[in-house]
Formats: C-alpha cells, structure tokens, sequence
C-alpha cells in the first residue's frame, strides 16, 4: 500500500498539488492510504477501496501515526516537506520538498516568523536520514537544498501541476489592456506592500492601470492597506479568496501577470499566467528564471523597480513570456506505484 503523508498541507500551493494528485491516484487501481491535516478542506473524493485518516497536524500526533501503522506501506510520498519522524525501513520514502522559505528565511518576516521556521528547519535536519529521496520542482530548488542539507545523491526533480487549459473550454473573453494580476495569499514572502505602494506610484505617474489581487480576510494588515488605497480612488480590486479554477476567468482577461514574491519552490502562478495567455512581469529571482522565460523582470525588495516596471509595461508592447517547464504527474504516479502490491 501506498501512504500520501500530506499532514502538514491545507492551503495555498501545496493543497493544489494534493488535490491534484488525490485526483490522479483515484483514477487508477492503486491501494491508497491518505494522511491528511484536519484544516484541509475535503473537495475530493476518494474511493471506498482506500483509506483517509484526518488528524491534528502536530508533530507527536504524526510520530504516533508512524509507529503504530508505518508496517502498513511498502511506498511513502510526503507532500509536505518534512521526512517521516521515525526510520521505516520496509518503506521506500520520497519526500517532496516544495518550501523555498526553509532555505532562506526573507528579511521582512517578523521575529515571530523567523523562529518557527528556524524550528522548521532544525526538524527537518533531525527527519532527513528518514528518507530515501528527495524530489523536487525545479533545478533551482534541488541546487539550493543541496547547497543547504547536501544530500545530492539522493535528490532528483519531478515537477507536477494541474494545467487549467483543459478549463478553458466555453470561456470567452476580451483581454484588457494595462490590468495586472497577482494571484496569491498575502503571507509575508508574497511582498504585497511593495507591490500596492509601487502601483500606487506608477498610478499617479501616469494614471493608467488597475491591479487585482487575491487577499483574504485571514490577513488584515494587508486587507487594511488595500482598503486604503481603494478608498483614495486607487484602481486596485481585491477578488478575495477565490477558487483556483473560478481564476481562468480572470486570467483569460488580463494582460499581466505580476509577480513580486520574494522566496517561490515553484511558482505556479506564472506558469497559470503563461498558460492562458498572460505576459509575465516578475521578480529578477532565480525561481522565475525556473520556469519561464519572463516578458519583464524587476527587483522585489525596490519599490522603484516595480513601478518603473509597471509604467514601462503600460507604454511598451512587451515580448510574451514562455513556458520552461511541463507537467510530469504521470512519471510521479508510475514512481510511486511501480511494484505496488499491497
């Protein structure tokens, strides 16, 4: 049998990663059993043949999990970073490592912040022996690990992401001019503050553009400065939580994506962005570099840079970006599966 350990998931990119995959081993005669963290919102099903155990996400809840049924699996996929708290030898183990920030912690997070993730990451470095393999988006993010933890040899890339060109289908749209979307939750390393202030600037330079963003109401500051500037006649529209696929609309509509994240595994919304057909403004950061050949790039901790970005894009016809990267969810469930019977 098969664990799916996705315990530390439950928003963001790493629950469409899961669901994604959740999907594509429900459509094969594969034997199942998925660990998942209580906050996960359940919007998949899965088959009466496989298991489902939703648990608290804490660290001895996991460890007690591991050694009561860890005999159970001959396969065990971690989706979140972190290897198995304890030593499963009758289990070949791949943990998905998809978390930038646990390589370099971004300046800008709070003391708070920096603390848990330190712990983070000295947990990681005690979990590390318990797996067999690493496996990663992007050459980027494998180099980086490895510069970090070592362990080249047991690293190898396999990137995997639900495409949304299959969702375009009885779409239409007219893609307006100027309109700059950034798709995203506003923890501290998506660099919202920079991104408003700029484009409040490059506003009053040249009084064209709107900028959409995505920012619920888990994150008040960023809500509160947004408000503000919407109510000093700003064009900024904030769609709030949104369904990743309820988004192609607003993709399909826009003309650039706008990128100014400081620490991305993977970005998955430049490639979303390219894919329907946006052209990408992004950060001069090698995780952009990974998977697109950008339209224009800016420096994410220079509030200037972004808004002469913004401005040049309003006054310039900018080359379309392009796509470096593809889809292998097929090669993960073929590795996973392979010589799977129990």
């Amino acid at each position: 049998m098969l664990l799916i350990d996705a315990i530390f998931i439950n928003n963001g990119g790493g629950r469409v990663l899961l669901n994604y995959l959740i999907t594509e081993l429900e459509k094969r005669e594969i034997k199942v059993f998925y660990l998942l963290d209580e906050r996960l919102p359940i919007d998949f099903t899965v088959k009466q043949s496989n298991e489902m155990l939703i648990i608290n996400s804490s660290l001895s809840q996991r460890k007690n999990f591991y050694k009561l049924n860890s005999k159970k699996f001959n396969k065990i996929f971690v989706l979140g970073n972190i290897p198995p708290p304890i030593s499963v030898k009758k289990s070949i183990v791949y943990t998905y490592f998809h978390n930038l920030i646990l390589l370099n912690v971004p300046r800008n997070f709070s003391f708070i912040e920096k603390i848990k993730y330190t712990l983070k990451v000295a947990i990681l470095k005690k979990y590390s022996k318990n797996t067999n393999t690493w496996l990663f988006q992007s050459k980027t993010l494998e180099n980086q690990f490895v510069e970090k933890f070592k362990q080249k040899d047991k690293a190898k890339i396999l990137p995997f992401y639900p495409s949304l060109i299959s969702d375009m289908e009885n779409k239409d749209s007219i893609r307006k001019n100027n309109t700059f979307l950034y798709a995203s939750n506003a923890q501290a390393n998506k660099n919202h503050p920079k991104l408003i202030n700029a484009f409040c600037k490059a506003y009053d330079k040249i009084q064209k553009g709107k900028l959409i963003v995505t920012v619920s109401e888990k994150f008040p500051l960023i809500l509160q400065l947004i408000n503000n500037a919407i109510s000093k006649g700003y064009p900024i529209e904030n769609l709030g939580f949104v369904k990743r696929e309820d988004l192609i609309q607003k993709y399909l509509e826009t003309e650039y994506v706008i990128y100014p994240s400081l620490a991305e595994s993977f970005g998955l919304g430049l490639i979303e962005g390219i894919e329907l057909g946006c052209k990408i403004i992004g950060a001069d950061l090698p995780y952009t570099y990974a998977v697109c050949d950008p339209s224009l790039v800016f420096d994410p901790m220079n509030e200037k840079s972004i808004m002469d970005t913004i401005v040049l894009a309003t006054e310039e016809t900018l080359k379309n970006s392009e796509l470096k990267v593809k889809d292998q969810v097929l090669d993960l469930i073929n590795l996973l599966s392979t010589d799977d019977k129990n």
